[in-house]
């Protein structure tokens, strides 16, 4: 007697007449709907980090952790996630991580203490490493080439776009109740999408052969590093340069880089094809939203604490001032593709990453306790809004599109790596200038912004 199997969706859906089954739309809004709340869950930490510090007692230096544990989880175990989706499956993987992600946010909202929140933070980007790139995956195997594929990707694009500033919303309005609804909200969210994944999410095969090629070293080394030299930056305002503990983080975070790169090299299977290093335009693309995104995200830890701690604004009144900054892309992002292939990547990433750092030196540098929204905040997040538009696309179609397709999905793993691991490093960078004084944050956002800009710049040549 054979064990019954689990339902799935048909594995194409009919494109002669342009009908598609209810378990194919069913299927997408659970990969969309995940997409979503990935999305979201920096932009509703971001808005609820003074609440969460007043709560728990947690400085700056402390609460920074709330968003770059996330980034690090996400970007430092990305391509870790997809060495685990090749080897044990695709619907296994991503069934697991809903699970988790789930449990994770349950727990998070119920700390009493900074590491525990901290932790599940971790461990929730580490979930999102696996679902976010799994779920184009699954698009890609169940939608065939063409029309059905474009629109599902287009859905997908769409939901995650829409992530951030529904984040923003979300969180501004659960705050004013308490901050932990905004990290219990995904819990059930991402249960009812585990059910309906364990319907219509289809099955595949793993690869049988899995001796000696998970590369959990690499993946532990690189994580390891890059929270040691968060660690390390954020500790140095306070016990300064020389002090043995952060000094040692220093050297340690250096020598586990140094183990990452020598087990990438000896790999027989590594995780990252450090070869991608050398070509120009994947580099440019990923140094450069690295430097774009990591410098937004410093701009809104350093408005968030600046408009509710000194100017007395309440959350939801913060997450509707950074709505101008976020919407614009959402409402786009179906059109994004088309414009890029008209104007080239290249020219929008040159006018998005100069709108940034505009938007940066406009925005008030002696964070003023009385804050005027339409001249002092509104400019700003005007600018960052066009530069998202203009580049956020642009920059991945300018990554992947310039290799051989048989390497695109190990580019996007490394630019998509890179603008984690960039957010990381600038959330902690801006959260240790901030102790010392908001000018010098600010003139760090401004120049990380102008930075990206040169890089640009070298692309248009």
């Amino acid at each position: 007697m054979t064990p019954p199997t689990t339902p799935r969706p048909p594995a194409v859906p009919d494109t002669t007449s342009g009908q598609w089954s209810p378990a194919l739309w069913g299927l997408l809004f659970v990969l969309a709907g995940n997409m979503l709340i990935d999305a979201l869950e920096v932009s509703v930490a971001l808005v609820a980090l003074p609440a969460v510090g007043g709560d728990l007692g947690l400085p700056v230096a402390q609460l920074q952790w709330v968003v770059s544990g996330f980034a690090v989880g996400f970007g430092g175990l990305l391509l870790f996630g997809g060495r685990l989706v090749t080897l044990l499956g695709r619907r296994r993987v991503y069934l697991a991580a809903l699970l988790v992600f789930s449990a994770a946010s349950l727990v998070g909202a119920l700390a009493d203490n900074g590491p525990l929140l901290i932790a599940t933070r971790l461990v929730k980007g580490f979930c999102a490493a696996l679902t976010a790139p799994t779920g184009l995956a699954i698009i890609t195997s169940v939608f065939p080439e063409g029309p059905a594929r474009g629109r599902a990707v287009s859905v997908y694009s769409l939901f995650g776009a829409s992530g951030f500033s529904a984040g923003l919303l979300l969180s501004g309005l659960l705050t004013e109740v308490s901050w932990r609804w905004t990290f219990a909200f995904p819990a059930p969210v991402a249960l009812l999408l585990f059910a309906a994944g364990l319907w219509l999410v289809p099955h595949d095969a793993p690869r049988k052969d899995t001796t000696g090629r998970y590369g959990v070293t690499s993946a532990l080394s690189l994580t390891g590093a890059t929270l040691l030299l968060v660690y390390a930056i954020t500790s140095v305002p306070g016990t300064g340069w020389q002090h043995p503990r952060t000094a040692g983080a220093f050297a340690l975070a250096a020598l586990l880089g140094v183990v990452y790169v020598r087990g990438e090299l000896t790999a027989r299977e590594p995780l990252l094809n450090l070869g991608l290093l050398s070509h120009g335009p994947l580099l440019r693309s990923a140094l450069g939203a690295a430097a774009f995104n990591g410098s937004y995200l410093g701009l809104l830890l350093l408005s968030t604490l600046h408009l509710q701690q000194r100017a007395g604004w309440s959350p939801l009144e913060t997450g509707l001032a950074f709505l101008p900054a976020s919407v614009p892309l959402a409402l786009t992002a179906l059109h994004s593709g088309r414009v890029a292939a008209r104007f080239g990547p290249a020219r929008l990433i040159a006018a998005g990453a100069a709108a940034a750092p505009l938007g940066y030196l406009l925005y008030p540098r002696g964070a003023p306790a009385e804050v005027r929204y339409l001249t002092d905040v509104l400019p700003t997040m005007l600018l960052v809004g066009a530069a998202f538009v203009l580049a956020f696309t642009a920059f991945h179609l300018q990554a992947t599109g310039s290799v051989a397709a048989q390497r695109q999905a190990a580019a996007s793993g490394l630019y998509q790596t890179a603008v984690q691991l960039g957010a990381a490093l600038m959330v902690g960078l801006t959260s240790a200038l901030y102790t010392v004084g908001y000018g010098p944050a600010l003139g760090l956002l401004t120049a990380v912004g102008l930075a990206g800009f040169l890089v640009a710049l070298r692309g248009l040549r």
